[in-house]
């Protein structure tokens, strides 16, 4: 069974599915792009936090740098050590460092900026008196240290920048608060955001789940409807191929038995009336030679018409059922039809048939006929089509039964054709092998040229009476179980052939005077 396998035809996915596919796909993308914003504006939002509490810190570390340095001076002043100094040295470098730092985090807000410039003043101011006030103490002592601050109010602008340090954290805990709130909001709407794109998302998704899933359940219906269909088609080209393989073989079958019926009555009648006529041509010849030569003339040429005749008779007769292959048997047949077909084709022709294969051919007339006629069909082909110089014709058996290959050195046939055959002869000799439950390849020859045609026809178990009739066939002389296997096993009519058997070389008929006399 062969079909053809054509493309499929495109189909495009319907339009409202692929506006739900591109409006998922858009949905995620603006998804994914309002998450990269939330983040980054998150991101920010705690960068803001973290750099108004680093202020505030920083504010701190400031104040107490000033407080060291003025404790520092205080335990210079009592005890006249410079180890008491080490703050008051780094004070002024440290503070410079912190102002810095301050004015980087603090760029981005301008009342700040200037709440650090008044800072920064107060700053450098007391530890400008700080210092002068060292001075002082080295060259005045203790005593003008004291005249000085009697006079001079130091606790005022200690007070002037604890003061203006608080209203710098207070700016900025009013700052961290705002950007607190700042934050939480756009974490809010990150949130609402994210959750109604998703929500339409999944809704999309739905929708989208919803049409895949219909149109599976279609698809699936399609699919079981066509594989019924297929199954039902499958079972309806079987049961027709069985039907035509019946009927291709009960044609064989019935040919084959036309054939016998037709030679049989060519053979026996029309021999039977030729041989009388030939004796009638005969006598009257022998009266007319003395007193009507002429007559006598045209009578032999009428007995030479009738010779020709016989002689057609003789091949139409083979042509239907080969005498041979009922005299002889199958071994016999095969090999003078090789040598018939070397002559005539004028191609060497190398016959090989076991002998042991000859009974169990005599057990079964179908399979002889069926064999021959395989062989008869490929010698037939090699002649026409192959230019082969040289075949062999095999038959043998092997354990599973028997096995015929006819090989050439020809031009082989097509690959399509060996895939495909569909020559009348091909699919003939096929089905006669089938017919015999058997089977019929077709490959390529020796060193991949030419032609093998292989036949595999499995032998069923004989009847044990058959099996000692054949042994004792065997054992007896040859002329003795020719004779007891023509009677025991008559060809397929029922009838024993009564003509005396062909021989296996081609050769002449004898002459009708021979009969009549």
């Amino acid at each position: 069974m062969y079909f053809t396998v054509e493309t499929a035809p495109h189909h495009r996915l319907p339009l409202y599915k692929t506006v739900l596919c591109v409006t998922c796909a858009l949905l995620l993308i603006v998804n994914g792009f309002s998450l990269f914003h939330n983040l980054q504006a998150l991101r920010g939002a705690q960068v803001l936090l973290g750099q108004t509490a680093r202020v505030a810190d920083r504010l701190q570390y400031l104040n107490v740098l000033v407080l060291d340095a003025e404790s520092s001076m205080r335990g210079y002043f009592l005890s006249g050590r410079d180890a008491y100094l080490g703050p008051t040295k780094t004070a002024l470098a440290e503070t410079e460092i912190e102002f810095k730092e301050l004015e980087k985090l603090l760029a981005d807000n301008p009342s700040q900026l200037k709440n650090l410039a008044q800072l920064h003043t107060l700053v450098r101011r007391r530890l400008s008196i700080m210092s002068q006030a060292i001075d002082v103490y080295r060259e005045g002592g203790l005593d003008e240290i004291v005249k000085i601050a009697k006079l001079s109010d130091g606790r005022a602008s200690m007070d002037e920048i604890r003061l203006q340090v608080v209203i710098m954290e207070q700016e900025q805990n009013e700052t961290m608060a705002s950007r607190s709130a700042m934050f939480y909001q756009e974490y809010q709407k990150a949130v609402l955001l994210g959750m109604g794109i998703n929500a339409v998302a999944i809704v999309v998704l739905i929708m989208f789940y919803q049409l895949v899933r219909r149109s599976f359940a279609n698809r699936a219906q399609v699919e079981h409807a066509l594989q019924s269909a297929n199954e039902n088609l499958e079972s309806q080209v079987e049961q027709r191929t069985e039907q035509l393989s019946v009927l291709s073989r009960h044609l064989i079958s019935i040919s084959e038995e036309e054939k016998v019926r037709l030679s049989r009555e060519l053979h026996d009648e029309m021999g039977a009336n030729l041989t009388s006529i030939s004796m009638d041509i005969a006598a009257v010849t022998q009266q007319l030679q003395k007193t009507d030569p002429e007559l006598a003339t045209q009578l032999k040429r009428a007995r030479a018409t009738l010779v020709e005749t016989v002689e057609m008779k003789r091949r139409i007769v083979e042509n239907l059922r080969p005498s041979l292959l009922d005299n002889l048997g199958l071994c016999a047949a095969i090999e003078s039809y090789c040598n018939e077909f070397s002559r005539l084709a004028k191609v060497r022709c190398d016959c090989d048939v076991s002998a042991d294969i000859e009974n169990t051919a005599r057990n079964s007339g179908d399979l002889s006929i069926a064999l021959f006629r395989i062989v008869q069909e490929s010698l037939t082909n090699i002649r026409k089509y192959a230019k082969a110089s040289r075949v062999t014709v095999t038959l043998n058996r092997n354990h599973d039964g028997l096995v015929l290959r006819i090989i050439d050195d020809g031009i082989g046939i097509a690959s399509n054709t060996i895939v495909k055959p569909m020559s009348h002869g091909l699919l003939g000799m096929r089905e006669r092998a089938l017919l015999l439950g058997g089977s019929l390849t077709i490959r390529r020859g020796r060193n991949d040229a030419g032609t093998c045609i292989e036949v595999s026809i499995p032998l069923r178990n004989r009847a044990p009476a058959e099996e000692r009739r054949a042994d004792a066939a065997v054992a007896l002389p040859p002329a003795i179980a020719e004779v007891l296997s023509s009677v025991l096993h008559p060809p397929a009519d029922g009838r024993i052939p009564s003509s005396p058997p062909y021989s296996t070389h081609p050769h002449t008929p004898p002459s009708l005077s021979d009969q009549a006399q």
